[in-house]
């Protein structure tokens, strides 16, 4: 039920879509661990078919499935034949089973560090979802390599700011002195005294927005492309 290709793909309005998704829930409830590849599987439906539910509800579940699931979703994230949002839901994963069992804390934020390490060649919005897991999970011991990565430019700052961000989110700063570089449109006016630009969950709302709207545009122009 959790992976049958009929539900998955059921009508939106239909009783029977909803079935997968209690199939997922019910298996991070028995902690499942023969249900990680599988479920695992499902991420390439998030770029292919738009299946926001897989985003959403799979890393949750391996989160109540637990440490097993780490050593798949550490493959898989370094695997870049993966979607590029298969891949994000492979690192909010990796948080999820951090934040539900701090014992693993550290293993996690190593794995999220080390792929950020080594992102020079990755997709910058991929790079800016690692560094918005890392703040998260208030990972101060990764600030020498997000330093690095921000400063060569490897990650988006769209998605969970920049470094004068980064500072003030964990502490090291109380407010912006330099104005953000602009990403799109006017140069931003000057910050104001006292003004915290650190909300990180806005940043992620804003940028699930972004991720979303990318992902449809590029769904709808796969679709022409299949016309033609």
């Amino acid at each position: 039920m959790a992976t049958d290709e009929a539900l998955n793909h059921a009508d939106s309005e239909s009783p029977e879509v909803w079935a997968p998704v209690h199939a997922w829930r019910v298996l991070g409830q028995l902690h499942a661990e023969v249900a990680i590849e599988p479920l695992i599987n499902l991420f390439r439906t998030i770029d292919e078919d738009d299946n926001e539910w897989v985003g959403e509800e799979l890393p949750t579940v391996h989160g109540m499935i637990g440490p097993a699931a780490i050593p798949a979703l550490t493959a898989y994230l370094a695997d870049p034949s993966h979607g590029l949002y298969a891949r994000i839901a492979a690192i909010s994963s990796l948080q999820r089973i951090a934040e539900m069992h701090p014992e693993t804390r550290a293993e996690c934020v190593a794995i999220l560090t080390r792929r950020l390490e080594e992102g020079a060649e990755a997709d910058p919005i991929l790079n800016g979802f690692l560094l918005a897991s890392l703040l998260d999970l208030k990972a101060v011991e990764s600030l020498p390599v997000i330093e690095r990565a921000l400063v060569a430019d490897w990650i988006d700052e769209s998605v969970a700011g920049d470094w004068e961000d980064v500072q003030i989110e964990f502490g090291l700063k109380e407010q912006r002195e330099t104005p953000r570089r602009p990403l799109w449109g006017p140069p931003p006016p000057p910050p104001e005294r006292g003004f915290d630009s650190s909300n990180v969950i806005v940043r992620q709302h804003k940028a699930k927005a972004k991720a979303q709207a990318k992902r449809k545009q590029e769904k709808k122009s796969r679709r022409k492309n299949r016309k033609r």
